[in-house]
C-alpha cells in the first residue's frame, strides 16, 4: 500500500469514527429481515454476523432477530492476527481480546465462514462498486476470502459513499444494508 493510499484511509477512518460518537443507534433489527428474504436464507442455514460495537450499525436485538427467525447465528472470535474464529451465538457471550465480547460456545475455526448463506459484514463505510472501508485491523480482510455466500456490509446512510480507495486485496460487497435505504445490491 501506497503512503498517499494510507494516509487516505487513515485521514477516513479518523473521520468515520468521529461522526459515529455523536450519530444515533442504528441496530438494523428489523432491516436485517431484508436480508434474510433477499437471499433467501430459510430456518436451518448459517449466518455470519457481528456483535455491533462503539457506534457500529447493528444491534444485540438484530442477532435476536435473525435467531428467531430459525437461522442459525455464527459470531467473530478474535485469535490474534489471524483470519477469524467462528462460534456459534446461543445468546451466552463472555469478555474476548480488545474489550469485545464474544460468543462462549465451541469454536468451530476459520472455514466455518463458508457455511454461512448470508454474511453481515462490518464496516465503517462501503462505496457504490462493493468496497469496504473497514477499521483497520485487517481481521474481515483475512477472513472474507473464505466465504461463499453473499457478503452484506452494514453502515449508516452517510457512510455509503460514491467512492473509496481501493487496493488489489479488498473484498467487494455484494450489497449494502443502511437504515434508511435498506437492502442495496452492489456494484451500482
Amino acid at each position: 500500500m501506497t503512503s498517499d493510499l494510507r494516509n487516505q484511509k487513515t485521514t477516513l477512518r479518523t473521520r468515520l469514527r468521529a461522526a459515529r460518537r455523536t450519530a444515533p443507534p442504528a441496530p438494523l433489527s428489523s432491516e436485517v429481515r431484508q436480508v434474510v428474504a433477499a437471499f433467501d436464507v430459510v430456518p436451518g442455514q448459517t449466518v455470519c454476523a457481528y456483535l455491533a460495537v462503539g457506534g457500529e450499525p447493528g444491534s444485540a436485538e438484530m442477532l435476536d432477530v435473525l435467531r428467531s427467525a430459525g437461522c442459525r447465528v455464527l459470531l467473530p472470535v478474535v485469535v490474534g492476527d489471524a483470519p477469524l474464529e467462528w462460534a456459534v451465538h446461543d445468546g451466552e457471550l463472555r469478555p474476548g481480546p480488545f474489550g469485545l465480547l464474544e460468543p462462549a460456545g465451541e469454536r468451530l475455526g476459520v472455514a466455518a465462514i463458508a457455511e454461512a448463506a448470508v454474511v453481515l459484514v462490518p464496516a465503517l463505510a462501503v462505496d457504490r462498486g462493493g468496497v469496504r472501508l473497514g477499521k483497520g485491523g485487517g481481521h474481515y480482510d483475512r477472513s472474507l476470502p473464505y466465504a461463499t455466500g453473499p457478503l452484506v456490509a452494514l453502515v449508516r446512510d452517510e457512510e455509503f459513499v460514491p467512492e473509496l480507495p481501493a487496493e488489489r486485496h479488498d473484498v467487494r460487497m455484494n450489497a449494502v444494508l443502511t437504515p434508511g435505504g435498506g437492502l442495496i445490491r452492489l456494484p451500482l
